[in-house]
């Protein structure tokens, strides 16, 4: 397939290399950055720019990979040029008639990227969806090409599973972040004594529900614990409503007569 990429950010980047490795031609890379498509044109071997009004219309797939709320100004600045020409989006929780092309549709890769992070594509599930099925099976022969697993999804559906792709993925990074800094303020304690543990928690999922592979003081409702982290974080009272809300919603999911506006331990981290 002859592709051009309408974007050069780490969604693009990555996909551009994938599809650049699995045979495809990139025609060529739009960014409104110069740097970011001559860079990524250089990788790709191809033609770059930082005009949409120089987008080639010489390609079978248009790939649109920007940031969401840039995705319709660009979608519109394009949409004379781009006749009949399928013209795709890679957002995760922004519905496919946001394009107004006759062919559209949707790439979605579901997985964190960065630029420098060279990833596995064979293994990120990709989700598709197109105005005809026609174009549905052709994004799946594409999407095939650089992963082993593709789904047919619409985009209702894709808007709730990108938000449970920000509570598995975004959300629990965060927590990282959350512990990093305490291990570094209290001790100067290395990171890096947490990957066992997140590399357990992660490993057992692949064997059970997350809920059966739930532990700690609040699956426990140890509020002996419960109390001390609390008072731990008295000096970060937004930490505290974190912690009771993490903690309320795990022992209410593996307790399901748990109510809901029960009272936690330390009833003064809410004043």
């Amino acid at each position: 397939m002859r592709i051009v990429l309408i974007g050069a950010g780490n969604l693009a980047t990555n996909l551009g290399k994938a599809l650049f490795h699995a045979g495809h031609e990139i025609v060529q890379v739009y960014s409104r950055t110069e740097a970011s498509a001559k860079i990524l044109a250089s990788v790709l071997k191809c033609t770059y720019t930082d005009t949409l009004e120089d987008v080639t219309c010489n390609a079978d797939i248009y790939i649109v990979a920007v940031k969401d709320s840039a995705l319709s100004g660009v979608a519109e600045s394009l949409q004379k040029r781009l006749v009949d020409k399928l013209v795709i989006h890679t957002a995760g929780s922004i519905p496919m008639d946001v394009l107004p092309f006759s062919r559209k549709g949707v790439f979605y890769p579901m997985q964190t990227f960065s630029k420098g992070k060279e990833v596995d594509f064979s293994v990120i599930p990709c989700f598709v969806e197109a105005e005809t099925e026609g174009d549905v099976q052709l994004l799946k022969k594409v999407g095939l090409t650089i992963s082993d697993t593709v789904y047919e999804l619409n985009s209702e559906s894709r808007e709730y599973l990108h938000l449970a792709a920000v509570f598995c993925g975004n959300f629990a990074n965060h927590c990282f972040s959350l512990g990093a800094q305490l291990l570094k303020q209290h001790g100067n304690i290395p990171f890096s004594v947490m990957l066992p543990l997140i590399d357990e928690t992660a490993a057992k999922l692949y064997t059970m529900s997350p809920c059966e592979a739930q532990t700690g003081p609040a699956m426990r409702w140890d509020t002996n614990v419960m109390d001390k982290h609390l008072q731990l974080l008295a000096s970060t009272p937004d930490w505290q409503k974190i912690y009771n809300l993490m903690s309320q919603s795990i022992h209410c999911l593996s307790n399901p007569s748990c109510s809901p506006n029960s009272s936690f331990p330390l009833t003064s981290s809410n004043s």
